[in-house]
């Protein structure tokens, strides 16, 4: 069991996928802060707000002595009270977005590429038998 784990740990695609983990994760970090700290307080300002993930209902009772601020999410959240994050869901969707859509392109520009390697390489061994097959039935 052991060298079959060792087996397939070796193989190039686990190592591709423990990079694209690593990646991954470090490009979420640069999306989560362009939304949180440049595209999230433009949309805040426009709804009357600089910080839209402050925009929430209060579901549940607020403790007696609470310490922390009454306005603020984080606050709320720390202390265990039932809070509807409407304005973090939407920071997390907008974050979703812009990722996905940066993905999207990422994939788009490297299906291009691929396609024109594909093209720059020439034909495909099955393509140079399938010429050689017609030729051969044109010829009496």
């Amino acid at each position: 069991m052991f060298s079959e784990f060792k087996t397939f740990i070796a193989k190039g695609n686990v190592l591709d996928l423990a990079v694209a983990v690593i990646i991954g994760a470090a490009f979420a970090t640069i999306v989560a802060s362009l939304t949180d700290d440049i595209i999230m307080p433009l949309v805040g300002s426009v709804f009357g707000g600089l910080d839209f993930a402050n925009y929430f209902a209060v579901l549940g009772p607020i403790p007696e002595g609470f310490k922390g601020n009454a306005s603020s999410y984080t606050d709320l959240k720390a202390a265990g009270v039932a809070v509807l994050g409407w304005g973090q869901f939407i920071t997390v969707l907008i974050n979703f977005l812009i990722l996905a859509f940066i993905i999207f392109m990422l994939v788009r520009s490297a299906n291009k590429v691929m396609k024109r390697v594909d093209e720059v390489a020439g034909p495909t061994e099955v393509d140079l038998l399938a010429e050689i097959r017609d030729e051969l039935r044109r010829r009496p």
